[in-house]
């Protein structure tokens, strides 16, 4: 079975840390798009961050330029996002997905319809 897992999302004071991984299982990470995206209530699913796999090509949001860092471990089929210095307009529910039909993302701000496989969120609160 074919599983993104999504996990250490939970409550942070303004300018804390957390670190989210994405775990997959069923299938390899290897040679796919990776991409993070969020969702907080009332609003539209946005693109946070992606890392490729083919070209170690990296793309963020330009709200979290700086703040966030992407990366994978593709021994241990898993892709992370570090946080920090969280704000409360990062509070979402955050997704990892996979783009089977790209290695890069070079090509600029990943798109919700082009993934295929998506986990099912974790909470991210900012809050003191």
């Amino acid at each position: 079975q074919v599983q993104l897992v999504e996990s250490g999302g939970g409550l942070v004071q303004p300018g804390g840390s957390l670190r989210l991984s994405c775990a997959a299982s069923g299938f390899s990470l290897d040679y796919y798009a990776i991409g993070w995206f969020r969702q907080a209530p009332g609003k539209e699913r946005e693109a946070v961050s992606c890392i490729g796999y083919s070209d170690g090509s990296t793309f963020y949001a330009d709200s979290v330029q700086g703040r966030f860092t992407i990366s994978r471990d593709n021994a241990k089929n898993t892709v992370y996002l570090q946080m920090n210095s969280l704000k409360p307009e990062d509070a979402a529910v955050y997704y990892c997905a996979a783009n089977l039909m790209r290695s890069s993302c070079a090509a600029g701000p990943p798109r919700n319809y082009e993934y295929d496989y998506w986990g099912q969120g974790t909470q991210v609160t900012v809050s003191s």
